[in-house]
């Protein structure tokens, strides 16, 4: 039998693999809207312009990692990788419902703090009662019997600033009604026909990331300031050729927490890391802006939760990756055109 210290090595040595994703995936990782000037309304760049050579080569470089980490799930290795991350992170499975409670409290109180935000910081209120609910609602995230009214609480709030800004644009935040059924579901002791709290959170993460990711495509140059304030950020490379890579990797990632266990469990770990290193690039409002969903990745990677991998779900992993990247550039694109108007080469749709 190998020594736990043999699988903490093996671990690590995992994780020193997924390093180089680093530099590119900080960036991603900031919500650009949160920093540059941007205009949800203006046309995205073109699909000619998105499926380039560039993209086909970065989402078959993506799909060969995809594929490595489902070839090596069920495998000797794979079982030692699970049996390390379960010691690692032992004590954050034990507490998981305390740390998203904790730290959705910090991120409500801040909120406050600051004043004039509904939930993320581009979505502006002058509404003075906004900031004290927001209050309210990480005073009733203190007992366990009244988290789920912090739940209902967000949802509402995700009501009033999508009536406000439109659905479009909250779009980017469906992350936010995940949280909000893991603090009800959690709260009352129940699931969601059978869906675990910490799984519907986890498929509402997957969803948020992959849209974002297709955002990074669509609309490069809303990051052009950051890029020219932070070149190093490029590592050479060309802006545009660094926002392609950005959006594939995270849309990788994304798309890996909803696959088998020691996948979506890397993936959390690797988005987890990116979160909080994007934390000292850019600073408090990333920190308070990022600090929910860094949680809930964490409570991702802690998920001891294991099934059985079948051939299939090896097999089948580049069709699904490729039906989910079709389907979210297809969503935003048909659904752009449907609210704001058909970019150049969507002429034919129509128009609401």
């Amino acid at each position: 039998m190998r020594s736990p210290q043999g699988y903490g090595s093996r671990f690590g040595f995992a994780s020193l693999l997924a390093l180089p994703l680093v530099p590119i995936a900080t960036e991603a990782s900031a919500h650009v809207k949160w920093f540059c000037a941007f205009d949800v309304a203006g046309q995205p760049r073109g699909l000619e312009q998105v499926l380039c050579a560039d993209f086909e080569w970065l989402v078959a470089l993506s799909l060969l990692c995809l594929m490595f980490g489902c070839l090596a799930e069920g495998t000797p290795l794979g079982t030692a990788l699970l049996n390390a991350l379960d010691r690692v992170t032992s004590r954050v499975r034990a507490d998981t419902e305390t740390l998203v409670r904790a730290t959705l409290g910090f991120f409500f109180v801040s909120l406050w703090s600051l004043g004039g935000i509904i939930l993320t910081p581009e979505l502006k209120t002058d509404a003075a009662w906004i900031p004290w609910l927001q209050l309210g609602l990480a005073a009733l995230l203190i007992w366990r019997q009244t988290m789920a009214l912090t739940g209902l609480g967000i949802v509402f709030l995700f009501g009033y600033a999508t009536w406000t800004y439109g659905v479009f644009h909250l779009a980017d935040y469906p992350v936010f009604l995940g949280v909000a059924a893991y603090l009800v579901l959690t709260g009352t002791g129940r699931t969601l026909f059978g869906i675990r709290p910490l799984d519907v959170v986890r498929y509402a993460a997957a969803v948020t990331l992959m849209w974002a990711s297709v955002e990074k495509w669509a609309y490069p140059d809303w990051t052009a300031p950051l890029i020219a304030a932070k070149p190093q950020m490029t590592m050479g490379a060309s802006p545009e050729l660094f926002m392609k890579a950005a959006g594939v990797i995270e849309f990788t990632l994304a798309f890996a927490l909803v696959w088998t266990p020691l996948v979506r469990r890397t993936s959390a770990v690797i988005l987890a890391a990116v979160f909080i290193s994007a934390i000292f690039e850019f600073g408090k409002v990333d920190a308070i802006g990022h600090s929910g969903i860094i949680v809930v990745l964490l409570g991702i990677a802690a998920d001891d939760a294991r099934t059985a991998v079948r051939v299939r779900d090896v097999a089948l992993a580049p069709a699904w990756y490729g039906a989910a990247l079709a389907g979210f550039l297809t969503l935003y694109y048909v659904g752009h055109a449907l609210l704001f108007g058909a970019p150049a080469g969507l002429a034919g749709v129509p128009v609401i």
